[in-house]
């Protein structure tokens, strides 16, 4: 997916954001999408896919997954919804040219503004919670999306064919920005409500694991 560099790789972290990267690694498990070096003592200690607070392909940025890869786009006169079918979110884009909320307000998807350039709708991100990463791969959470400066540009190619890609420009975190670019093909699918939390007993299961876990410890113990 990576089109810059043009070495296909995503750019080295900064010496910073590595040193940062081992401290929050275990100090803020919730950045990540599976429970890393978490006892599970309580449901915060869990990522935040496992928790059905965010997937791991919704972003923003939007990536392909194994699965629940719809995306919706539709839009009136002053806005842009991007709804994705993971985790069914929905993201609402002025296209009045508003400000930016103050840097104090934090979201999961941060707070997202858009504009035309000839065909090409470009939207402009920033104010992510640093509860999410900078950038997500399946297994690893890089930076904080405290930092994160995310564009996106969404164009229509041909009637079935829309362009995606989005730029992460984060000197603190990466040595220099990178992009990616996805093709998406359309299709007459529904997106069908992605019901995570509702029917999620995987939270309950991994808590009442690590109970039955320490009860077993205890007794060793003794």
């Amino acid at each position: 997916m990576i089109v810059i560099p043009a070495n296909g790789r995503i750019p080295s972290l900064t010496p910073e954001a590595k040193a940062r990267q081992e401290t929050d690694g275990v100090g803020r498990p919730m950045r990540f999408r599976l429970a890393r070096n978490s006892p599970a003592h309580r449901p915060e200690d869990l990522g935040v896919g496992e928790r059905c607070l965010s997937g791991f392909s919704t972003g923003p940025p939007i990536t392909p997954s194994a699965y629940n890869d719809h995306l919706m786009v539709f839009q009136t006169p002053d806005h842009v919804v991007l709804l994705t079918e993971m985790v069914h979110e929905a993201r609402i884009v002025p296209l009045n040219g508003r400000a930016h909320l103050p840097d104090t307000i934090r979201g999961w998807l941060g707070d997202s503004q858009g504009q035309w350039d000839g065909d090409t709708l470009v939207i402009e991100s920033t104010n992510f919670t640093p509860k999410i990463a900078n950038f997500n791969t399946p297994s690893h959470a890089l930076g904080s999306g405290e930092t994160l400066f995310l564009t996106e540009r969404l164009t229509r190619v041909d009637a079935d064919t829309l362009l995606y890609d989005f730029t992460v420009g984060d000197p603190g975190t990466f040595t220099s920005p990178f992009t990616a670019a996805i093709p998406m093909r359309r299709t007459e699918q529904p997106i069908y409500e992605f019901a995570c939390h509702e029917g999620n007993r995987g939270l309950v299961g991994i808590l009442r694991g690590a109970r039955v876990q320490e009860r077993n410890q205890l007794h060793i113990g003794r």
